[in-house]
């Protein structure tokens, strides 16, 4: 079930009660019920039931059976931890990775090189590790009837908070649901030693990761935001100074939908000269699946050739900015791809030494509060995905001969 819903949430709920309904629940009740039977005739089937279900001459069918299905399974795991990375990424809960679409038609088909990697390390890493299957069984073991209490608990929140089920349904739902969750658990925590600590050690590791990405993301903004300007004192400004404006058009990418991006600050500082069409572009990822098409994107004209555009994407979906110049486009603006340049900020950060406090030059917020959020391990294991992390430019699909950076010094 597990696998159906992250393999197929792409396409609708149509699709999961289908293959459940029509495939999967039929043929595991036919398995296990038959594995009962067989036990129930005869015990000693106990040390293999599955393969002791057929007569000795299909025992190699069977194995090829079992084989196949292995595979189908591994395969919807490893679609799935795709799919579950795209989803981190787009939340803001991962480094920027390599998103592959290998389909014109689903958006949900897609691979990603970089957790492909990963999990064929880990499989290695854990065949090496546990040697057999048996041994393996106690980690296995954790991860499923974890995840099986962990959904629970997730399917009560969105109740409570979609849903606006009443306390007392939500209440009830838990106990009934995490006293057999929890009653799986506790009986494959007795495995702790014997190897169920790898899951929770792994599950550690990618929590750790995810909540310092999180975290930094939000602490560099933060500190990007604390140097930026009002849009209002910008454009008065910008009329009293009156810049000198070139043909064409400038796209500046920016996190936040308001104020004066840092990076158009240090063009307009460093190279004293405006576009004659400034695109303020900010990019967000909502908390659904999927944005409707009509709903993509807010234009806001503002004075002196400034136009502030948003585009909001699903978080099963991948931004693409050269769609947003084409209904830029049709919206009236020159948005043309080879008459427009991109300026992107490239920060490169250093942990700051706080008997030391900040060097010259560099930028971070005017107080300490920002501090304590962070420890300072956790600040270099930040600085070390942000350097390894895919760029903007690949990411939002811009071609790279189309793009200024303008880097800037933080320290944490």
């Amino acid at each position: 079930a597990e696998a159906l819903y992250a393999d197929m949430g792409h396409f609708g709920k149509r699709p999961i009660r289908t293959a459940w309904f029509a495939v999967a629940l039929p043929s595991l009740l036919l398995n296990y019920y038959g594995q009962g039977a067989l036990l129930l005739r005869d015990s000693t089937a106990a040390s293999n039931p599955f393969y002791l279900l057929a007569p000795r001459e299909f025992l190699y069918p069977l194995i090829g059976i079992a084989t196949a299905a292995t595979i189908v399974a591994s395969q919807a795991m490893v679609s799935g931890a795709f799919s579950l990375a795209q989803q981190c990424m787009q939340l803001g809960y991962t480094p920027r990775l390599s998103i592959i679409h290998t389909s014109y038609k689903q958006a949900g088909q897609i691979y990603v090189p970089e957790i492909n990697k990963l999990i064929a390390i880990g499989c290695i890493l854990l065949v090496l590790f546990f040697q057999s299957a048996d041994n393996l069984t106690a980690a296995y073991g954790i991860a499923v009837t974890g995840a099986f209490a962990i959904t629970s608990i997730l399917y009560a929140v969105v109740a409570k908070r979609r849903w606006q089920w009443s306390v007392v349904a939500v209440a009830g739902f838990l106990v009934v649901f995490l006293l057999i969750d929890l009653a799986f658990f506790s009986a494959n925590a007795i495995k702790m030693a014997s190897g169920g600590w790898v899951t929770i050690l792994i599950a550690l590791i990618i929590f750790v990761i995810m909540i310092t990405w999180k975290t930094g993301r939000t602490m560099l903004t933060e500190i990007l935001n604390a140097g930026s300007l009002p849009m209002d004192l910008f454009l008065s400004d910008v009329e009293r100074r009156k810049p000198l404006r070139v043909p064409g058009t400038a796209v500046f990418m920016t996190s936040s939908p308001d104020g004066v991006p840092v990076v158009l600050l240090h063009h307009l500082k460093h190279n004293k000269v405006l576009h004659e069409q400034v695109i303020l572009m900010s990019i967000r990822t909502e908390e659904v699946p999927e944005i409707p098409s009509e709903e993509r994107l807010t234009l806001e004209r503002l004075e002196h050739g400034f136009n502030r555009v948003s585009a909001r994407y699903g978080f099963m979906e991948s931004p693409d900015v050269p769609e947003i110049l084409y209904r830029l486009r049709q919206a009236g603006l020159k948005a043309k791809m080879n008459e427009t340049t991109f300026f992107l900020g490239h920060e490169r950060i250093l942990v700051l030494d706080r008997a030391r406090g900040p060097k010259p030059g560099t930028r971070r917020a005017p107080t300490d509060a920002d501090f304590p959020e962070m420890s300072r391990w956790r600040k270099k294991l930040f600085v070390f995905l942000q350097r390894n992390a895919r760029s903007a430019t690949e990411f939002f699909g811009i071609p790279p001969n189309r793009v200024v950076e303008l880097g800037a010094q933080v320290e944490f």
